[in-house]
């Protein structure tokens, strides 16, 4: 298991971008159900804001330690599902791809129906699960999980929109368990300004962790990976 993460924001080094560690053990939200199902993770965020590379990342990461699978969202395609596909992160068997044909929040808030469907196949064909990832299209900062389809919700955004991001809120950004802001290879690029950011996330966010990453860095989502190790081995089993 890995090391007990710290609550607080800090620095490590001096040049470092504060940042706060997840911590599944500071929970402001309800507990997780007890129940013999999968934990379900929904990721949404933006479009091109990094979900299915931070999804391929997990499922590298996880995939030989937990009993995993991966439901994908896109509006006209399967373009995420071919992704993971195509970079033999899993299994085909353990994948199912939902083509919204509407805009992607209605799919994981309003009408859960389809992707229910697609989470209780990969069940129902693969047996007990410790984890299935529900990867929503790309929408806007508004987009939200219902609570009927999922347990706990990351929200990747990327530094490419601006160090604005987290202040402009939105409840992606507020009451998302986990908030992913990604690609911070790309801030000198953009000029983009960590410090700032992560500022404006927790002034947002409260308590709730955010987390700092780079995929070209630390391919394995270590932070995002060490938070799902966490809540899967806090589930407890049903009597």
């Amino acid at each position: 298991m890995p090391a007990e993460p710290h609550a607080a924001p800090h620095t490590h080094e001096p040049d470092e971008v504060p940042h706060t560690h997840p911590d599944p053990g500071v929970d402001p939200h309800a507990p997780l159900a007890a129940g013999a199902r999968a934990l379900r993770v929904g990721i949404g965020g933006p479009v091109g804001s990094g979900k299915t590379a931070l999804v391929a990342a997990l499922c590298r990461a996880l995939g030989d330690e937990l009993r995993l699978a991966v439901v994908t969202n896109d509006i006209y395609t399967t373009e995420d599902a071919d992704f993971l596909l195509r970079n033999g992160v899993l299994p085909a068997d353990r994948i199912r791809a939902v083509e919204t044909g509407c805009c992607p929040h209605t799919a994981i808030r309003d009408d859960i129906s389809a992707n229910l469907d697609a989470v209780e196949d990969l069940e129902a064909a693969l047996g007990p699960l410790d984890l299935v990832l529900v990867e929503s299209g790309g929408d806007n900062l508004t987009a939200t999980f219902s609570k009927g389809l999922i347990d706990r919700q990351i929200f990747v955004v990327d530094v490419a929109g601006g160090d604005k991001v987290p202040r402009k809120g939105g409840p992606g950004v507020t009451a998302a368990d986990l908030l992913v802001i990604n690609k911070i290879d790309l801030a000198p690029l953009v000029s983009a300004d960590l410090t700032v950011m992560d500022r404006d996330a927790r002034a947002r966010r409260g308590e709730l962790p955010t987390v700092f990453l780079s995929l070209v860095q630390d391919r394995a989502a270590s932070p995002v990976a060490d938070w799902i190790r966490g809540l899967v081995a806090a589930r407890v089993p049903a009597a």
